[in-house]
């Protein structure tokens, strides 16, 4: 268990990194800036529609995680995917963080940015974060509620942190192509110039403060979905990719189990990124979900 945490973890840390193509990636609006307690936060804003709110994973940014689907999900909606603090080009203040940190700098962005009609979407961490912004917007009427919401390969069980989660490592060759194995079920998506594109962002970026704080405090009880996903009354789509080694399948299933009006969709031939991996089938899962509103 704890070899899984460990290799798990650091491929959620890694997710994406890089592997949007250049082509898709000029695509992709400039970033805008928004300061929300203080702090600067960049964010994504393209397409007209509906407002869907995009948040990423850990160790990740809104390009990464969202970069080949933006394009796509702009054609019918407003999308704004914001860097989340401590990650990506937004500030990153030495801080102790955790999930509550994020579910309260979602609720300041989307206050600052006065969104009260949207739907919500969150990979990895930012379905944690997605998830239990839900439960407590059901309890804060200060707190604007999403119309959907859509939890791709989601956090949030306590079993994935019960013991606590391990220290990440130092930056190496080595660790990030071993924590790309844990992330992609494609194999050949990992070669030697990503690899080193990931390893020089990682000496830039200056995230993995952000990273070790989060593993020292990601096992506070009152943050955990298990027995809370009854809160959320929203309709819900869970997506998994069928291979994901980061977070198991069944802790998609248990989603979809529990959450009132949730359906699951799994996606073949996936690891734990299906926005990255497999951007056409997740887009083809999402679309008809929040055109049904």
């Amino acid at each position: 268990m704890r070899r899984l945490l460990r290799a798990s973890m650091f491929a959620i840390a890694l997710a994406g990194i890089g592997i949007c193509p250049a082509s898709e990636a000029q695509a992709l609006p400039p970033l805008k800036s928004i300061s929300v307690y203080g702090q600067k936060i960049r964010f994504l804003e393209a397409g007209t529609g509906p407002d869907l709110v995009l948040v990423h994973g850990l160790g990740s940014s809104a390009t990464m995680d969202w970069g080949k689907v933006i394009p796509g999900l702009a054609q019918h909606y407003h999308v704004i995917a914001m860097d989340q603090l401590g990650f990506g080009s937004s500030e990153k203040p030495l801080i102790a963080y955790g999930i509550q940190t994020w579910v309260d700098m979602l609720d300041g962005f989307l206050k600052a940015k006065h969104i009260t009609h949207f739907m919500l979407a969150g990979e990895s961490l930012g379905g944690w974060i997605a998830g239990l912004y839900v439960v407590e917007a059901a309890q804060d009427s200060s707190m604007a509620m999403p119309s959907r919401l859509v939890l791709s390969d989601a956090a949030g069980h306590r079993s994935l942190v019960e013991h606590g989660l391990p220290l990440f490592g130092p930056v190496s060759f080595f660790g990030i192509r071993t924590g790309l194995r844990s992330l992609f079920y494609n194999k050949a998506l990992i070669t030697d110039d990503l690899v080193k594109a990931i390893f020089q962002t990682r000496m830039a970026e200056g995230a993995q403060y952000t990273q070790e704080s989060f593993a020292r405090n990601a096992n506070a009880p009152d943050t955990f979905l298990d027995n809370r996903m009854t809160a959320i009354q929203i309709p819900t789509l869970v997506i998994w990719g069928q291979d994901d080694q980061v977070i198991p399948l069944s802790d998609g299933q248990d989603f979809a189990a529990h959450i009132p009006n949730a359906h699951l969709v799994i996606i073949p031939h996936s690891g734990h990124a299906p926005s990255i991996e497999r951007p056409e089938e997740f887009l083809n899962a999402v679309t008809p979900f929040l055109a049904s509103h």
